[in-house]
């Protein structure tokens, strides 16, 4: 861009606005109207299709009926982040899609009625749910995530004293700081923190487990551990240029829009965002929305392969954002001020892999193409923490902590595993709602073993 050329500029104002929540949700009449359009099934496949099992007619036929208190409950008490799923879960591959309604017209918005239940609990400031029993067992989480927070609260509805050690300064984990702000408000992962909060359960946040708390320590002070430490940073993409102005890492990049004042821009910049997941999909919307001229998100693979659920997809689309498929990123290059200028693909081909359900990449013979760019941003899947799961003393494989698939227990005796860090290998659903399911059944497996070890105590 020339100097003689004004700076690109957009407004504080914009940017807030273009924050705000995408979907604005149902009004009173559209959401009475399609809660009357349910069938109520018997035999609901809609719920066998939830993770959390909620028991969708119910929570409809409340909001056809002006129960709103109680369609909440009923879509609470089986999924403990029930207003957030409500915005980030691929209904139409889950609830949705298996709606009867489907081959005579269209499915029922499940979505969005559970999301109209829950924002109305929100908005009128209910407390759901009460602690009625006190055990003498005390049991710590650690990680605040959606698998840590619905492991709380079912725990502390048993009676049982738990405390949550969070890194953070706020609690939610991925959903308070990963998924974009015009998806998932901050206010509704805090409303659903402090439903957990009111029951007694103690949330340390700042406290980061392994450098501030010893983990052997954790493991003698409670009667039960369960890690639900999501996962760590992007990695490297192993290129030249990576340490050049203008790099960012995708969860950072996201975290930054919904913990700090929304005072940068991108206006004019050109962004090249590496990888086709959910994160990349937020990254390159929030690129997009913070003012940036161009978007790309650069995939080494095809549409088909891309992790990122069609929704994802089709909304990046709306935004402008564009695909660039088969091609792997090869070397990030620098203009004479330092800063990033250019983003180097080498063109690939997809071949059948041994050890992946998607084809592999390959690169195939051709010049490289270069990217005039002015941003980067690494969206290449998640690292493991490794040294943490260590300090624990469990097994896991490369990360991916090793556990039982009835209990969730791991190696260690009293330690149980949850949300990311067991997903891989074939084990688990890297899904919010699947976390929240998981943290109930780690929480009934603690529950059952300090009630059989407080009786052989008796």
């Amino acid at each position: 861009m020339s100097s003689s050329q004004p700076e690109p500029w957009v407004s504080l104002k914009d940017i807030k606005k273009n924050f705000a929540e995408a979907n604005p949700g149902l009004k009173q009449k559209e959401a009475v109207e399609e809660a009357n359009r349910c069938l109520y099934c018997y035999d609901a496949p809609c719920i066998t299709a939830c993770p959390t099992g909620i028991d969708i007619p119910t929570f409809i036929k409340g909001i056809a009926t002006d129960n709103l208190k109680g369609s909440a409950r009923t879509i609470m008490e089986s999924n403990p982040v029930g207003a957030s799923c409500s915005r980030v879960c691929p209904t139409e591959e889950l609830c949705e899609g298996a709606c009867v309604l489907n081959d005579a017209s269209s499915p029922i918005m499940i979505g969005d009625l559970q999301r109209y239940a829950t924002d109305w609990a929100i908005k009128n400031e209910q407390q759901l749910f009460q602690r009625e029993k006190h055990t003498s067992s005390s049991v710590a989480i650690i990680g605040g995530g959606p698998a840590g927070l619905s492991a709380a609260r079912e725990l502390a509805r048993f009676g049982h004293e738990v405390t949550i050690f969070e890194a953070e300064e706020k609690a939610g984990g991925l959903n308070a700081h990963g998924i974009v702000s015009f998806r998932l408000p901050k206010d509704i992962v805090e409303w659903e923190v402090q439903q957990v909060k009111q029951l007694g359960v103690r949330i340390k946040t700042g406290v980061e487990v392994g450098k501030d708390i010893d983990a052997h320590l954790i493991m003698e002070m409670f009667d039960a551990v369960i890690l639900a430490i999501g996962m760590a940073n992007v990695p490297k993409l192993g290129i030249k240029g990576e340490e050049l102005n203008g790099v960012y890492d995708a969860i950072d990049f996201v975290k930054e829009t919904k913990t700090r004042p929304l005072t940068k821009h991108l206006a004019g910049k050109r962004v090249a965002v590496i990888g086709a997941g959910n994160t990349a999909i937020d990254a390159a919307t929030c690129s997009v929305r913070l003012g940036a001229e161009n978007v790309k998100i650069v995939y080494r693979r095809t549409q088909k392969e891309m992790t990122a659920y069609p929704f994802e997809f089709e909304f990046a689309k709306q935004d402008g954002v564009e695909f660039q498929w088969l091609s792997s990123p090869s070397e990030i290059t620098a203009g004479k001020d330092g800063n990033v200028n250019g983003l180097k693909v080498k063109p690939m081909k997809l071949i059948q892999s041994m050890n992946d359900k998607r084809m592999a990449p390959v690169p195939i013979e051709g010049a490289e193409d270069t990217l005039d760019v002015d941003i980067v941003i690494r969206a290449i899947g998640q690292s493991r923490h490794s040294s943490l799961i260590e300090a624990f003393s469990i097994d896991h494989d490369n990360g991916v902590i090793t556990v039982d698939p009835e209990t969730l227990a791991t190696s260690k005796e009293n330690v149980y595993a949850i949300g990311d860090s067991i997903f891989g290998k074939g084990q688990g659903e890297a899904m919010v709602v699947s976390a929240a399911e998981q943290g109930k059944q780690a929480a009934v497996s603690v529950h059952k073993a300090l009630t059989e070890k407080n009786v052989h105590l008796a």
